[in-house]
């Protein structure tokens, strides 16, 4: 069962999902059900012996395309609704012990136009409001499948966080003519101290206003709302620069970093959002090696975060990461144009 329930004191959704109890947790080596289908041996989501990048509905999904009718009746105060929308998973690859920041930049390159076709067939559904394409990577943020994937939930309405930012950069727009996260950008690439990496066409930094202390956003130098809107070049330099910065991440601390990792894009339902800005966000929940930032009573009960680092000294720690190696990253050709393009 799955439902939406109006929350109005915060005046947002939230989904209500039973079934979702019962997924699938840590299962014992050998039944990994996103492996694929290997003769003989345990049946999984992937009837197929190989793949290169899959993407198939969520078994327990929040959302529905056709979702059953709510557990309870609502009301003018207490409103319910169908939890009618698209939950996908997408495989980034079939090893099981594999990641993006051991991916070549060339498939990397193939899944960020798996993204891209995926956020435009979504969108284009009359029900779809919002597709959000993220990953949760790490015990430390929840997951029970330690196989290399991501999902894609597409809202029927615009989730809050979403909804802010581009309420404050319609604003921004409003008042001055220009796009916020360009103004931002700018001032991020004329200070310097934040910067991570970047390369021609997009830049990774740690925020002015960091809530984690290893946050790092990424954004194109060039003007996009959504992932469709990225040539081939610019979808290369995309894949070699979020290459670059999950090595730094795994390279960090000496294992794999936990992360969650989202893309906020412009919405899908219909309006005029040129005045937004794509960008990729990541929150790891590491505050050293050996230690975890959790959401205390001010950042779960008031909303306002506690960051107990400086996002300069942070950007730093960062930058004086090295990737494994200048051959490394470029692996696996040369970006559309003949070009070197992961500089």
């Amino acid at each position: 069962m799955s439902e939406l329930r109006w929350n109005p004191v915060l005046g947002e959704w939230v989904v209500t999902a039973t079934h979702r109890q019962d997924r699938t947790y840590h299962p014992p080596a050998g039944f990994c059900p996103l492996c694929p289908t290997k003769k003989g041996e345990f049946p999984t989501e992937v009837p197929a012996e190989d793949y290169e990048i899959v993407v198939f509905e969520n078994k327990f999904p929040s959302f529905r395309p056709t979702p059953p009718e709510p557990a309870v009746a609502g009301d003018d105060l207490f409103q319910v609704r169908p939890a009618r929308g698209v939950c996908e998973v997408v495989l980034y690859s079939p090893d099981h012990k594999g990641s993006l920041a051991t991916s070549d930049v060339s498939h990397i390159a193939r899944l960020i136009d798996v993204w891209a076709d995926r956020y435009e067939e979504l969108g284009g559904l009359d029900y779809i409001d919002y597709v959000l394409i993220f990953e949760n990577r790490g015990e430390a943020v929840g997951v029970t499948l330690e196989h290399p994937h991501g999902q894609i939930y597409a809202f029927p309405y615009i989730p809050p966080k979403p909804a802010v930012e581009l309420e404050n950069s319609a604003r921004h727009h409003a008042e001055t003519g220009r796009c916020l996260f360009c103004d931002l950008l700018e001032r991020e690439l004329a200070d310097g101290r934040r910067l991570v990496a970047e390369n021609e066409d997009f830049v990774a930094l740690v925020p002015f206003y960091a809530r984690y202390p290893y946050e790092v956003h990424i954004l194109p130098r060039r003007h996009a709302a959504s992932l469709p809107e990225f040539g081939d070049a610019e979808r290369w330099n995309l894949a070699a620069l979020l290459k670059v910065v999950l090595q730094k991440y795994d390279n960090l601390f000496g294992f794999p970093l936990p992360y969650i990792m989202v893309m906020h894009q412009a919405p899908t339902d219909g309006k005029d959002y040129r005045h937004y800005h794509f960008h990729m966000e990541f929150y790891p929940p590491n505050r050293t090696a050996t230690k975890l930032k959790y959401l205390a009573g001010c950042e779960s009960g008031a909303g306002t975060f506690i960051n107990d680092t400086l996002p300069e000294e942070k950007a730093a720690d960062l930058r004086g990461v090295e990737p494994r190696s200048g051959k490394e990253i470029s692996k696996g050709g040369t970006c559309p144009g003949g070009e070197e393009c992961s500089r």
